[in-house]
C-alpha cells in the first residue's frame, strides 16, 4: 500500500520521472552501502532481534511519513529522506530475514519454503494495491502508509511467536572487515555463486524499472489515475503469485539455473512488448506473464545459492547476493529514469529488455555453470 501511495504522491508532487526515479534509488540504495555489514552482523548476533529492530525502526517512519501527508505539510525532500532511512533498516536485517529461512525447514524443502516466501510477499502486492487503490482515492494517500505502520506490529508479533532456533555461534574474534572479506573470497571461488550474483545485478538492473515506473505508464500512456496504476501493479502481483507456485511445483527438478535463464529470456521479452504495447489489455496481461517470469528468476536464484552455502557463512553470502541483486534496483531506477526523461519510458523499457535479452541468451549458449546446476 506505500509503495502505491508514495509513488503516486512523489509524481503528484513533482511531476517529474526522474525524481521518481531517485526516489526509488535513494529507498534501495542502502542496500549497496550497508548489506555486507548486515551480512556480518546475520553471522554475529541473533537474527530474530535484527529483524525486530528494524521493523521497529521502519514502523516509526511510516508512522512520520503519513503524518507529514495528513497535516499538508509533505514535501518531496522528506519522502526522499524517509525512503533512504527505510532502505536503511531494510539493508541491516535482509541478510538476517533470508539466512533465517534455511533454519526454519529441512534442506530438502528450501526451494519450496523460498517459493512460499515469494508467494507470500507477492500475494502482498496483489492486496495491497487493491486496498491502497481503494484507500487513495477515497481516504488519502496518509491512511495508506498509517495502514502500513499498524502492519509492522504483525511481523514484530509473528517474530516473537517463532519457534527456538539453533544458537548463534560464538562471536569470532576477527574483525567486521575480515569477516566481510571472507564471505567475498568465498563467493568469489564459488563460480556458481558469483555468476548468480552476477545474474541477480542484472536482472533486478534491468528488469526492475518495469515496477518503478509504472505509475508512469499508467499516467502519461493511458492517461489513468491510483486507480488504473493499481490494475497495473495487481496484474503484476497475480503473476508473481503464478511465478512462485512455478518455483514451488518444480521444487526437486534438476537443472533449476537452466529453467531460471529460459525464465529470464522470457521476462525480457515481456520487457519489449510491455515498451510497444498500445493496449491496456495487452499491457495488464503482460505484466501478468511479467512478474510470474521475474519471481520466478529470483526464487530459483535465491535457493541456488541458499543450497549452496554452509549456515555459517550464510549471513555473509546471502548479503553479498542481495547486494548484487538489491544494488541494481537503485542503479537501474536511476539509469531508466534519466532515459524516461529525456526520451521516453518506452524507450528505457525497450532498452533494458534488448540488453536482458542477450545475456540471458549468452549464458544458455555459452552453458555457463549456472546453466549447468
Amino acid at each position: 500500500m506505500q509503495t502505491v501511495a508514495q509513488s503516486w504522491v512523489v509524481l503528484s508532487l513533482t511531476g517529474s520521472a526522474l525524481l521518481l526515479g531517485i526516489d526509488g534509488f535513494l529507498a534501495t540504495v542502502p542496500m549497496l552501502l550497508f548489506s555486507l555489514i548486515g551480512g556480518v552482523l546475520a553471522d554475529r548476533f541473533d537474527r530474530r532481534k535484527l529483524m525486530f529492530a528494524s521493523q521497529l525502526l521502519q514502523m516509526t517512519f511510516a508512522f512520520l511519513l503519513a503524518i507529514l501527508i495528513a497535516t499538508k505539510t509533505v514535501a518531496v525532500w522528506h519522502i526522499f529522506v524517509l525512503s533512504f532511512l527505510t532502505g536503511t533498516a531494510q539493508s541491516f536485517s535482509g541478510p538476517a530475514y533470508v539466512s533465517l529461512l534455511p533454519l526454519l525447514v529441512k534442506r530438502e524443502d528450501v526451494p519450496n519454503a523460498i517459493a512460499m516466501n515469494s508467494m507470500q510477499f507477492n500475494l502482498a502486492r496483489v492486496i495491497g494495491p487493491i486496498l491502497a487503490g481503494l484507500a487513495l482515492t477515497t481516504l488519502g494517500a496518509a491512511v495508506c502508509f498509517g495502514l502500513n505502520g499498524l502492519s509492522f506490529v504483525g511481523v514484530m508479533v509473528a517474530l516473537l511467536l517463532m519457534r527456538p532456533l539453533p544458537p548463534v555461534p560464538a562471536r569470532p574474534e576477527s574483525s567486521v572487515v575480515q569477516e566481510m572479506k571472507e564471505g567475498l573470497r568465498f563467493v568469489w571461488r564459488e563460480p556458481a555463486l558469483a555468476q548468480l550474483s552476477l545474474l541477480g545485478f542484472i536482472g533486478t538492473f534491468l528488469g526492475m524499472p518495469l515496477v518503478t515506473f509504472l505509475p508512469v505508464v499508467a499516467r502519461t500512456i493511458f492517461h489513468l489515475g491510483p486507480r488504473g496504476y493499481s490494475w497495473l501493479l495487481t496484474a503484476y502481483g497475480l503473476g508473481s503469485v503464478g511465478g512462485a507456485l512455478l518455483v514451488a511445483a518444480t521444487g526437486h527438478i534438476a537443472r533449476k539455473g537452466r529453467l531460471a535463464l529460459c525464465l529470464q529470456l522470457a521476462f525480457s521479452c515481456c520487457l519489449a512488448l510491455f515498451a510497444i504495447s498500445q493496449s491496456m489489455i495487452l499491457t495488464v496481461i503482460t505484466a501478468f506473464i511479467a512478474g510470474g517470469c521475474l519471481v520466478g528468476v529470483i526464487s530459483m536464484f535465491s535457493s541456488l545459492v541458499q543450497l549452496a552455502t554452509a549456515d555459517a557463512m550464510r549471513g555473509r553470502v546471502m548479503s553479498i547476493f542481495m547486494l548484487a541483486f538489491r544494488g541494481g534496483m537503485p542503479l537501474g531506477n536511476l539509469l531508466a529514469g534519466f532515459i524516461a526523461q529525456v526520451y521516453s519510458i518506452r524507450v528505457a523499457l525497450a532498452m533494458n529488455a534488448a540488453v536482458l535479452a542477450i545475456v540471458a541468451s549468452l549464458f544458455l549458449i555459452a552453458r555457463s555453470k549456472v546453466s549447468r546446476i
